[in-house]
């Protein structure tokens, strides 16, 4: 079984800064894509960054050079560090791992969200 731990959401001011993390546990080969998603109220899910193995990147355009995502691949852990944050970011952030088990089965697993609500 392989479980995915968001954390770092909260009430932040516009302008203010959060640090979202999401660790993964279980049985994890290896892990290619870890990536952010993001859905608000009444809208569909978006994605918000990407970070592949290779060390590459992808942002929305609505949040690029204000949110950057990393990763620590020791720990299995993606970050998304969000300044200059707006109301429109207000969402429920949700993790996605695309990995190889140990049985070496491709798998694409959704972590349950943490909520992000920026207003003053």
């Amino acid at each position: 079984q392989v479980q995915l731990v968001e954390s770092g959401g909260g009430l932040v001011q516009p302008g203010g800064s959060l640090r979202l993390s999401c660790a993964a546990s279980g049985s994890i080969f290896s892990i290619n894509t870890m990536g952010w998603y993001r859905q608000a109220p009444g809208k569909q899910r978006e994605l918000v960054a990407t970070a592949s193995s290779g060390g590459s990147t992808y942002y929305a355009d609505s949040v690029k050079g204000r949110f950057t995502i990393s990763r620590d691949n020791a720990k299995n852990t993606v970050y998304l560090q969000m300044n200059s944050l707006k109301p429109e970011d207000t969402a429920v952030y949700y993790c996605n791992y695309n990995f190889y088990n140990i049985q070496r089965t491709f798998m694409a697993y959704w972590g349950k969200g943490t909520l992000v609500t920026v207003s003053s």
